[in-house]
């Protein structure tokens, strides 16, 4: 016989359905009893909850609050956060793979509400792309699939239903949308409308590829742009134009104030005349003086617009901390710095004293742009990380490059990636001892071709400390034994060192042993080593007594072969 429910559940029940029903519930639901009112609302749905949130009366307010900054009220949060915690197992519910994500403390209602109007843009952008749809974007019916989460079933079929159309949910919950992925398709004026009340920080736009898109996107751009920080454009084709109008509506002419924290064009393509560069893209480049960010990766940029953009940066004295350049063919993007040219335009006080990170991954550049990259590194004297991996720069580039440190030790730069396909090989080896001996912290130089013969002259390189260096990767560069003899002199030396990647490089058993006994006699933090794919050391031994033996935090610091990987050598062979 089924159990007969309780009185307090068919109570529970009936608030909730007035909740839903109603955005102004009755006033004496908030005269209850704290302890009923707090089993009211941990049973309450989405859309329940947040019209008894809204309607909470002040006096209430204290004792329920739902973040850190509430968005309608702003106020700030209680200690008796029951509201805080239900939007949390709301949250969790329905998007358990992304609460680790979330970091602390976290305003659960703004980031409900932002993820499921994200769900509903995504949901809507499959209905407005099907060749039939003729009708009107705010008009679409969101599905009963997420109307679930924020109802019930009884109420999705009810009459009085009216949280079925788009409109209704950017209506009610725009306000905490501050994050945004746009599909072409929804680049029309009705967005607007939409975003009327949201606050946008972040936009993602994807497949803009026509000129009918870019006006529509423009007038979403002006109404967010007191409070936008970063745009991104995923899959697109820009024309002249259409930077020229998506800049100028950034950038209000004659006021040099905006709040444009990074700009992202990728895996797109760019077609600008660098000769007759659009006006306002480059004064967008010149006079936002909050963009930090500014990435143009895979974005068919080539040398002539690379040196338009650096030029543009550097006339400015931009405050840009982050340049992406990478996946461009932009070899000779830096001809016209020589050593002369750089004299004259540091006098003039050009400058990029703000920038740390420069990505130039697979630009097709030679050893003479790696010369030219020499010199233009004068202009950026507090830069910490530099990406040239997948560059034929070959062994005279790079000498060039770290002759530049060997001659600035006061340089900054700390993170050094020359991985794969650079051309280099042995010879390089004193060049690269000495970047480590400098500034140094990571330096990633996998799969450059150094086999035994470099790694010997490597160590025979090794003289003295290694204090800053942390990070390590000298993977995929066959280097067998010679590799732990390198290894075994490096150790001694750097007693920061805490990650050392040395997989596939066709090590012997008697490497392991070798590098044991160097681990015995030096002081050191290392956490990881990393002998994956090196198929000489047997994957069925024991390695029991070696994992207990060197441990970091209880932690094994041996990563090595298991019978899951494959026994094959890696080929570094196009």
């Amino acid at each position: 016989m089924t159990k007969a429910p309780s009185l307090t559940f068919l109570c529970i029940q009936s608030l909730k359905i007035q909740l839903l029903q109603s955005d102004n519930p009755i006033p004496d639901l908030y005269e209850l009893p704290s302890e009923l009112l707090d089993s009211v609302i941990v049973h309450l749905p989405a859309l329940a909850l947040q019209n008894f949130q809204t309607n909470m009366p002040f006096n209430c307010l204290d004792n329920y609050e739902s973040g850190d900054d509430c968005l309608i009220n702003g106020r700030k949060r209680s200690r008796n956060d029951v509201l805080g915690s239900s939007w949390k197992v709301l949250f969790k519910l329905r998007w358990p793979e992304f609460v680790d994500r979330v970091g602390s403390p976290a305003d659960w209602q703004q980031l409900y509400w932002e993820k499921h109007l994200q769900n509903c843009v995504d949901e809507a952008a499959e209905v407005a792309l099907r060749p039939t749809f003729s009708g009107r974007i705010c008009s679409i019916n969101v599905s009963d699939n997420i109307l679930r989460y924020i109802c019930h079933e009884d109420h999705i079929t009810c009459q009085k239903c009216v949280c079925k159309e788009l409109s209704f949910h950017f209506q009610t919950f725009g306000p905490y949308l501050r994050c945004l992925r746009l599909l072409n398709v929804l680049c029309v004026t009705e967005t607007s409308e939409l975003l009327r009340t949201s606050k946008l920080q972040s936009l993602v736009l994807r497949w803009i590829r026509s000129e009918k898109h870019v006006e529509p996107l423009c007038k979403l751009l002006i109404q967010t742009r007191d409070t936008l920080t970063s745009l991104e454009f995923i899959h697109c084709k820009l024309s002249s134009s259409s930077i020229s109008a998506i800049c100028a509506s950034l950038h209000e002419k004659g006021i040099h104030t905006t709040g444009m924290q990074r700009f992202c064009i990728k895996t797109s393509s760019i077609e600008i005349d660098p000769l007759t560069a659009p006006f306002a893209f480059v004064s967008f480049l010149m006079s936002v003086r909050t963009l930090h960010s500014l990435h143009f990766c895979d974005s068919n940029l080539d040398r002539h617009i690379a040196r338009m953009v650096f030029s543009t940066l550097l006339d400015s004295s931009s405050n840009l901390s982050s340049l992406d350049l990478s996946e461009n063919n932009i070899s000779g993007w830096l001809s016209t710095f020589s050593s002369r040219s750089v004299v004259g335009s540091l006098s003039s006080g050009k400058s990029l004293q703000s920038l740390c990170k420069l990505n130039l991954r697979g630009n097709e550049l030679d050893r003479y742009d790696a010369e030219n990259l020499a010199h233009a590194l004068l202009h950026m004297p507090g830069l910490e990380s530099l990406d040239l991996s997948g560059n034929p720069i070959e062994d005279s580039g790079i000498r060039s490059l770290i002759s530049y440190f060997t001659k600035n030790p006061d340089s900054r730069l700390a993170d050094l990636d020359l991985e794969n396909y650079n051309a280099l090989g042995s010879e390089v080896a004193e060049a690269i001892v000495n970047s480590i001996t400098v500034s140094i912290e990571s330096l990633n130089i996998s799969g450059i071709g150094l086999g035994p013969l470099g790694f010997l002259a490597l160590g025979r390189k090794l003289e003295k400390g290694l204090n800053k260096l942390l990070s390590i990767n000298i993977s995929k560069n066959r280097g067998g034994l010679e590799t732990a003899r390198f290894l075994s002199k490096l150790i001694p030396l750097a007693p920061k060192l805490i990650s050392i990647d040395t997989s596939y490089n066709l090590m012997p058993p008697e490497a392991l042993l070798m590098l044991c006994e160097s681990l015995r006699t030096a002081k050191f933090d290392l956490k990881r080593l990393d002998m994956t794919g090196n198929s000489c050391i047997s994957h069925e031994a024991d390695h029991s007594s070696l994992h207990r033996e060197f441990q970091h935090n209880g932690e094994p610091i041996f990563v090595l072969p298991s019978s899951s990987v494959s026994h094959v050598p890696y080929d570094d062979d196009p």
